[in-house]
């Protein structure tokens, strides 16, 4: 799969990066130092994946967060280790995740913009925060990628969408796709489209899992246990993802070849139908997707 460099305005250009493969890191995994500032849950899915897949030991991790507590969880759950101090951080990373909120990125980056050097690649995947935005903030030069990953890289089965900033070169390009490769499926996007991903990708593993919720409690309400009415209900939705995406059949030719004239699954669709399950899926990401307009910082 082709990555392709997207410019600042949002279009995609003509220049392409192939992804690398494990070989094609600038530097090896035993020499790689990551850091994230900001411990919160993303990071921790990300650490969690990158130590899992064996993109990074734990010990070439470094976090910082303000809270002592987040920082004794990554410590002590992870391995990883944990400071107060975002520079730090940076000082010591080849790669920097900012994973932090929207509302407090415009601080965090002012502060670690006198040790920000061109060596680095930044990894932005707050929502509604552009690439201009944080280039804007970083000393000039200073490489800069932004992504959109959602919580199933903890499993190495995510989707994460990437656009390069302006200033990426092939190869900091190819140390941030180095880790995040190996975290599921790494798509392209141009960044006009990433407050889309938010909502769609980003947001959308939050409602899949209320409907293998809802999938569960109707297979309790019919007489199945609890534990294996969740984990049909949940190896279901895997097994019909799985083939949607090695079929490249279209969802509505998969559904009708499970649905026989007359039979169960059409009255379960008729009842879907009737109870608006479409419409509310369809509402749910143009709401996130505003949502992740509202979000963008102001410098």
């Amino acid at each position: 799969m082709a990555l392709l460099r997207c410019g600042i305005e949002g279009s995609v250009g003509a220049r392409a990066y192939l992804m690398p493969g494990p070989s094609g890191m600038s530097k090896s995994s035993g020499m790689l130092r990551v850091g994230f500032i900001g411990a919160g849950n993303l990071a921790e899915t990300l650490i969690s994946g990158m130590i899992a897949s064996g993109a990074v030991g734990a010990s070439q991790v470094l976090v910082s967060d303000v809270s002592e507590s987040r920082r004794s969880l990554i410590k002590d759950r992870l391995g990883a280790g944990a400071t107060e101090d975002n520079r730090e951080v940076v000082r010591s990373s080849d790669v920097v995740f900012l994973t932090l909120k929207p509302q407090v990125m415009p601080d965090a980056l002012r502060g670690i913009a006198p040790v920000a050097t061109g060596d680095k690649v930044f990894i932005t995947p707050a929502a509604g925060v552009p690439l201009s935005f944080v280039e804007g903030i970083l000393p000039a030069g200073v490489p800069v990628v932004r992504i959109m990953p959602n919580t199933p890289c903890r499993v190495l089965a995510g989707a994460i969408a990437v656009c390069p900033g302006t200033n990426a070169s092939p190869d900091r390009i190819a140390l941030a796709m180095g880790l995040l490769g190996k975290l599921g499926r790494v798509v392209p996007v141009p960044e006009e489209l990433m407050d889309a991903v938010t909502a769609l990708s980003g947001s959308g593993p939050a409602w899949v899992y209320t409907v293998i919720e809802a999938l569960a409690d109707g297979g309790v309400r019919v007489g199945f246990p609890r534990e294996l009415a969740l984990t049909l209900a949940a190896q279901t939705v895997m097994g019909a993802a799985k083939m949607v995406l090695e079929t490249g059949e279209h969802p509505a030719r998969l559904r009708d070849m499970v649905t026989s004239p007359g039979g169960t699954t059409i009255a379960g669709t008729h009842a879907l139908e009737r109870g608006g399950l479409r419409s509310a899926l369809m509402d749910a990401v143009v709401a996130a997707f505003d949502r992740a307009r509202e979000l963008t910082p102001k410098v």
